[in-house]
């Protein structure tokens, strides 16, 4: 008992660490490291979610393989590679404009994306208290964004962006995947996923943003520290979803909301100590706001079961 307590005490902590971890060093690498190039770096997060995900499953089998079993499933899964590439790249591009605690305060707001896509996609609708509590989730970011001493507005609309685009994904997940045939555990999807973002991905970072490899081999030249930082943050991009899997195996859902919430609070905190921004009073409420809003939402999608 004492040893399997240790064990998921083990797992939150590298749940957080990779997730918080990823999200800072992202940051440093787009702004204070000046490696202005997010779509290359997102490459690079895919292409170890690929191979990663390959050897786990394949060779340390963390979780069964499972093979795609028709050309219709192989479009959806496509389908849905396209759109966790966007959220992605949105989340990178709004880091290079946005402290990481205003970020966070914009994606705390999935619930009200997810309730949005729930309703125009299957007219599925939440008893009347669950939308009472996306109220405050709104009004919290919109009271950050005043509060935000240094608000970009291109950064703001690429974090929404990113944010919508995660909502739609899981939505359209719940849809495309929902035959038993056809389910795949996040593992196995991340797999298959992978390979679909560095197809996009690859002619985007070429196109647009011109000579990207030639910079980066220059940049390696100068300064080979480059390459550890991009070999190790790419590592970490496959961590936060191997540890998000692990942890919602070994934790109850209610665990898992609690963490997933205090989470956010606790990259925002940790951010401000390494990177000094400056934070506003009514920001900091903007968020509060926002982070109880998602927790009343929980408790009342819970409630409405």
């Amino acid at each position: 008992m004492a040893s399997s307590r240790v064990f998921t005490v083990g797992l939150i902590t590298a749940w957080y660490s990779s997730n918080i971890g990823v999200l800072l060093l992202n940051k440093f690498l787009l702004t204070n490291y000046g490696f202005k190039y997010p779509i290359f770096l997102t490459l690079c997060h895919m292409l170890a979610c690929s191979l990663l995900s390959y050897i786990a499953i394949a060779w340390l089998k963390v979780v069964p393989m499972q093979s795609i079993r028709s050309r219709v499933q192989f479009m959806k899964i496509s389908s849905l590679g396209f759109i966790f590439c966007l959220s992605v790249v949105g989340g990178n591009i709004s880091l290079r404009y946005l402290a990481v605690s205003f970020n966070q305060a914009v994606g705390a707001t999935t619930p009200f994306f997810t309730a949005v896509f729930a309703y125009l996609m299957t007219l599925k609708k939440e008893g009347w208290l669950t939308y009472v509590t996306l109220i405050p989730v709104v009004t919290g970011v919109i009271i950050a964004s005043g509060g935000e001493p240094s608000f970009h507005f291109f950064g703001f609309m690429m974090c929404i962006a990113a944010t919508a685009a995660r909502a739609l994904k899981s939505v359209l997940q719940g849809i495309l995947l929902s035959s038993e045939a056809e389910k795949l555990n996040s593992m196995n999807l991340l797999m298959y996923m992978g390979p679909v973002a560095c197809v996009i991905l690859l002619p985007a970072a070429l196109f647009m943003e011109e000579n990207v490899v030639g910079i980066a081999i220059a940049l390696a030249r100068d300064d080979v520290s480059i390459v550890w930082y991009l070999i190790f943050n790419s590592a970490l991009a496959y961590f936060v979803n191997l540890t998000n899997f692990l942890v919602t195996k070994h934790t109850s859902p209610l665990t898992l909301q609690v963490l997933g919430n205090a989470k956010g609070a606790v990259a925002v905190v940790v951010s401000i100590l390494i990177f000094r921004n400056p934070v506003s009073v009514t920001g900091m409420m903007g968020y509060g706001l926002t982070v109880t809003g998602v927790i009343l939402y929980s408790e009342a999608k819970k409630r409405g079961r």
